[in-house]
């Protein structure tokens, strides 16, 4: 695994997006995997000031997204279709019908999970998946278990994930508390890995992925299987690796 780290989330970010935008620029057509959650914000606001400048076009992109929580519309301000639209697309030239995040109010919600998964296999997989990283090791909404599970699917929630995403909803009790998400399978089928991580708070899980055995305990370790997964981080996140004598 190839890690980067930068100063601070600003350049964390910049970082990142410069990954993400070369990317687009070797491969106008490419698919991208995207994700949700505070840390990719200031990727996707890099990614479209470079749009606004005239640098960088996503016309001929292809995304699909990590998540959704179960149960919310589209239109609520907290699904992650929201978040896409708001964060990003609604600010750049992808077409809409080339962006896809799953269907939180899909009547048959394993139908969906299918779906996804068959949608997925026809675009070839992602040429790049971004990720984030929760406190407890999750990429996606694949939560720490006993097992890897490998195809889109519905997840319930663990504890600490709800309290780490109550901060963006009126009270806890709001936070869904299930969520359709992307398999491991799946990310670990696209060409390249982006995993983003910022602040103190996120520096066990990166220690865990970088350092900590490979298993479920910790969903991201897996990444270190990959053939091509890079690291980009700030030093916040760094610190615990940085304190083990690991190098960037």
């Amino acid at each position: 695994m190839q890690i980067f780290c930068e100063k601070d989330y600003a350049a964390m970010s910049r970082r990142a997006a410069q990954i993400i935008a070369a990317e687009v620029v070797h491969n106008p057509a490419c698919v991208l995997g995207l994700a949700t959650g505070s840390t990719p914000v200031g990727t996707y606001q890099c990614l479209t000031e470079w749009y606004k400048a005239g640098t960088l076009s996503f016309k001929t992109v292809r995304s699909v997204n990590l998540d959704e929580y179960k149960g919310l519309s589209p239109e609520h301000d907290q699904s992650y279709r929201y978040f896409m639209q708001s964060n990003l697309f609604d600010h750049i030239d992808i077409l809409p019908e080339n962006t896809r995040v799953p269907n939180g109010l899909a009547a048959d919600p394993d139908r969906e999970c299918a779906e996804y998964d068959a949608y997925i296999r026809s675009l070839g997989y992602m040429d790049l998946q971004l990720l984030g990283i929760g406190r407890n090791g999750h990429i996606g909404f694949n939560e720490p278990g006993s097992c890897f599970v490998a195809e889109t699917h519905v997840v319930d929630l663990t504890e600490s994930t709800i309290e780490a995403n109550s901060r963006f909803f009126a009270s806890r009790e709001d936070v869904p508390k299930q969520a359709i998400s992307m398999g491991i399978g799946a990310i670990m089928g696209a060409k390249r890995i982006l995993l983003v991580a910022s602040g103190e708070d996120k520096a066990e899980a990166v220690y865990q992925t970088v350092q900590g055995p490979i298993g479920p305990q910790c969903p991201a370790s897996v990444l270190r299987l990959h053939r091509d997964a890079v690291l980009v981080v700030d030093e916040a996140a760094f610190s615990k690796l940085a304190a083990a004598g690991v190098k960037p």
